[in-house]
């Protein structure tokens, strides 16, 4: 099970009053005291702290009426005190043993690193429930005087009060929290931003996680360090994904895929500035994740796609074509999901996790690494653009599906080398990564409409397919061989505008 948990925190001292909070908000008509209760809560953690590093906390808590097992994850670009709840209860681990759904999910953070007991919280809680006019629940208030506990004995103590909104009613969270927070700051609080946990394990401030992405440099600093940024934005974007697969989220296939392509698309634009045999091997295996991933996030694609083009069709061949193209899909995606799944939890990937990691903290340079950005990389944008070039002065209308999928190729490498260079080389290059952008979305396009046609023939020559299926199938074949005419129309009108950008700015 899990929820959103949006909550504010504020210390106060011991012998803090707390004010009346029936009616502190509009919206609040009363406040109903709860009975108190004591809870005992052991945190995870591997030895060196890793999930608290990136903002996670993992713990068995005894007491109160969600007692259980709680995974705590930072909800993206909602700020530190709105995170994802998920909760098992205590059957699902005994004291000391994890359980492995929750260690599954972090598995990309900790990679090797044991999850073990670090420190045990103590609290006295006593709870508020503020109720708006109708006796709903809007959120809720607890004072916790708080106890650490490390061998046994209380290293530590102070007192707190959360308040969390609640159900149904997050809606009006924000001036509710507010106006509770504001009330106690009057009286002496003060907000706080951290955990419990946090305060427990690192109350001088939690380290830095694994993966740091340093500042981007400039154009007179070591192209080294615009690699180094490339490197570890992608990364840590790749961990985090990885926590999101596994979750099951929206576009997390994708952003994962993403991720490892950028990766594999540095490391061959930058080859000449890294060891061979080090950068080859994590293209390799980068090349082996994103393609773990790639049958399920096709099967996303495709479903999406021919559900949409079969809605141009009549509602008789609509629920022939849907009917096969559904079930085959869905299939295949719940298939692909579950192989996906097993690669993540191959010792293989996790060898390349801990090496991702390790090369986004000290790549292997070699060459001219050490020269300015301004010097070395336009040569290297220039290079990959070149090749696209090429690639494309040998298409026609009529080439083979190939040559169009390796134009889609070299065109992704020179908008993903403009894309990582732009932040140190300047407009010039934003400029070259803008029009590269719209060729892309167009050859992508294209290649969606090829593969499309590919699986309708498939689906089409199926013995059990009847001719009523058959016919409805042809039709949306018609629909994505129209689609691909145009892409290829669109491509033709695109392409010399792009090709006098790509001559027209000169990086140098």
């Amino acid at each position: 099970m899990a929820h959103r948990e949006v909550e504010r925190k504020v210390r106060v001292p011991e012998d803090f009053a707390l004010p009346p909070l029936g009616g502190i908000a509009h919206g609040v008509s009363d406040a109903v005291v709860g009975v108190p209760v004591t809870l005992v809560a052991a945190y995870y953690d591997t030895p060196d702290l890793r999930l608290l590093r990136w903002g996670v906390s993992l713990r068995r808590r005894e007491g109160g009426l969600d007692e259980g097992w709680h995974l705590k994850l930072p909800a993206s670009g909602q700020g530190v005190l709105v995170r994802d709840e998920l909760a098992l209860p205590l059957g699902a681990g005994s004291a000391g043993s994890v359980p492995p759904e929750m260690a599954d999910l972090v598995r990309a953070l900790v990679r090797e690193a044991p999850l073990v007991p670090v420190v045990t919280i103590r609290t006295r809680r006593a709870p508020c429930a503020l109720l708006d006019g109708e006796g709903l629940a809007v959120a809720e208030v607890v004072d916790d005087r708080v106890e650490i506990v490390q061998d046994g004995a209380v290293v530590a103590a102070f007192r707190e009060i959360e308040v969390e909104a609640l159900g149904e009613q997050t809606g009006r969270a924000p001036r509710v929290l507010a106006a509770v927070v504001a009330a106690l700051v009057a009286r002496g609080g003060v907000s706080e931003s951290g955990s419990k946990v946090a305060e427990a394990l690192a109350p001088g401030g939690v380290a830095a996680p694994d993966v740091v992405v340093p500042p981007w440099p400039r154009a007179q600093d070591p192209a080294g360090e615009t690699i180094r940024c490339i490197l570890a934005t992608n990364v840590r974007a790749l961990l985090l994904a990885d926590v999101a697969v596994r979750r099951d989220l929206p576009d997390s296939v994708h952003q994962m895929r993403v991720a490892a392509r950028t990766l594999r698309s540095a490391l061959r634009t930058f080859a000449r500035l890294l060891d061979d045999a080090w950068a080859t091997d994590l293209r390799t295996e980068l090349a082996w994740a994103a393609d773990a991933m790639g049958t399920a996030r096709d099967a996303e694609v495709f479903l999406g796609r021919l559900e949409t083009h079969a809605d141009q069709l009549l509602p008789d061949d609509r629920e022939h074509a849907v009917r096969v193209v559904d079930a085959w899909l869905r299939d295949r995606l719940v298939a692909a999901r579950g192989a996906a799944l097993f690669a993540l939890r191959s010792d293989r990937y996790l060898r390349l996790l801990t090496d991702l990691v390790e090369a986004a903290r000290a790549p292997r340079f070699v060459g001219a690494a050490g020269a300015p950005a301004a010097a070395v990389f336009p040569d290297l944008v220039q290079g990959a653009s070149r090749r696209l070039i090429r690639a494309v002065e040998q298409l026609t209308v009529g080439s083979p599906p190939a040559g169009w999928h390796r134009a889609r190729i070299l065109a992704k490498r020179a908008r993903y080398a403009a894309e990582a260079t732009a932040p140190v080389l300047g407009e010039p290059v934003h400029r070259r990564g803008a029009a590269l952008e719209r060729v892309t979305e167009l050859l992508g396009d294209l290649h969606d409409a090829v593969v499309a046609r590919q699986m309708l023939r498939e689906l089409a020559s199926w013995p059990e397919t009847d001719g009523l299926t058959g016919y409805a199938l042809g039709l949306l074949d018609g629909i994505e061989a129209e689609r691909e005419r145009e892409e290829k129309a669109a491509f033709a009108v695109v392409w010399p505008k792009v090709h006098r950008v790509l001559d027209k700015h000169p990086l140098r």
